[in-house]
Formats: structure tokens, C-alpha cells, sequence
């Protein structure tokens, strides 16, 4: 059986030949993770729908803009989601704030079988970010859970910028491996 990093890499190059239909296989492939980043971050099922949809469309769109050679497949399509989902996050906070001034608001309750699963997949994934280095798993937690861009990572750390981007895509690939020796 081919190696899934080794598969991907001949998915791109099927992407950037422009064959649909490998995109349709990474979709496939990698859609849930996607969408499952943006549904922990915003908490909107509508709108992670739209930026599932939004980072496939920038993948077709620019294929070379995804380099095999930096990392996984997975971990770039996971960092946009991320950047996409921070970026309506506080674009919602900004909003709420000039409407509503500065009191916070109570977060829409989520139905049983959505809290569940959510409960779920994230207790496999801080699990799994749990057993990572010190190093990097102090990155992936300021990004991933506590919504803070790379550059923010590194200001709270005392680090370079690119020590914490270094950090941050080295974690995230080790996440993945970690995550798909178990199965997730």
C-alpha cells in the first residue's frame, strides 16, 4: 500500500495538472478535518461549512501555492482553515463590539449528539497534543486553543517568528502522524 504523504504528493500534481477528480479525493480525504478545525473555532456549523468550501476552492484555485516539500498536505489545509476561521472569529468580535459595546455574550447551547462527538474528537486530540515536546506542544496549544496567530505565539513565548511558525508546522505534523497511527 502507498504511503499517504507519497499519495498525496501524486494528488497535488494531479491537482495542479488539473484533474478534478483528485480534488474530489482530497476533499473526500480531508474535508472532515477541515471542517472539524472551523466547527471547534467558530462554533458555527453554517459558517465552517463555508470555510471547508472556501479552502478547497483556494487549493483548485492555486495548487502551487501548497509546497510537498514544507510539509504534509494535511497540515496546510488544516493551518488555512485555521487562519480562516480566526480571521471570522474576530471579524464577529469586532462586529458584536461596535453593536453591543464591550459586554460578553452566552454562546448558543449545542444539541446533545454535536456536544458529544465534539467532546470526542477533541478529547483524541489533546491527548495527542499532550504527548508532544514541551516545545512544541506549548505552540500548538496557544494556536489551536487559545486562537493566537503565529506572530502572537511568538510575542507570548519570547521567540522569533520563525522559531514559532517552525514550531507551530512541526507540531502540527507530528499531530497528524500521531493522529493517524491511531486511526482519527
Amino acid at each position: 500500500m502507498e504511503a499517504p504523504v507519497e499519495d498525496d504528493r501524486l494528488l497535488h500534481q494531479r491537482v495542479v495538472g488539473g484533474e478534478e477528480t483528485a480534488l474530489g479525493e482530497i476533499y473526500d480525504r480531508f474535508a472532515p478535518l477541515v471542517f472539524g478545525l472551523a466547527v471547534r473555532i467558530t462554533r458555527d456549523r453554517v459558517v465552517s461549512e463555508d470555510i471547508t468550501q472556501e479552502v478547497f476552492i483556494t487549493f483548485w484555485e492555486r495548487p502551487l501555492a501548497f509546497d510537498p516539500g514544507r510539509g504534509s498536505l494535511r497540515g496546510w489545509l488544516a493551518t488555512i482553515a485555521h487562519r480562516r476561521a480566526v480571521d471570522h472569529v474576530r471579524t464577529q468580535e469586532r462586529r458584536k463590539a461596535s453593536v453591543i459595546g464591550p459586554r460578553l455574550l452566552e454562546p448558543e447551547p449545542e444539541r446533545l449528539e454535536d456536544a458529544v462527538l465534539s467532546r470526542y474528537e477533541a478529547d483524541g486530540v489533546r491527548l495527542a497534543v499532550g504527548r508532544l515536546p514541551d516545545d512544541l506542544r506549548e505552540v500548538i496549544e496557544l494556536a489551536y486553543y487559545r486562537g493566537r496567530t503565529y506572530r502572537q505565539v511568538a510575542d507570548d513565548l519570547g521567540l522569533p517568528e520563525g522559531t514559532a511558525k517552525s514550531r507551530i508546522r512541526m507540531g502540527l505534523r507530528r499531530l497528524a502522524d500521531a493522529l493517524a497511527e491511531e486511526g482519527a
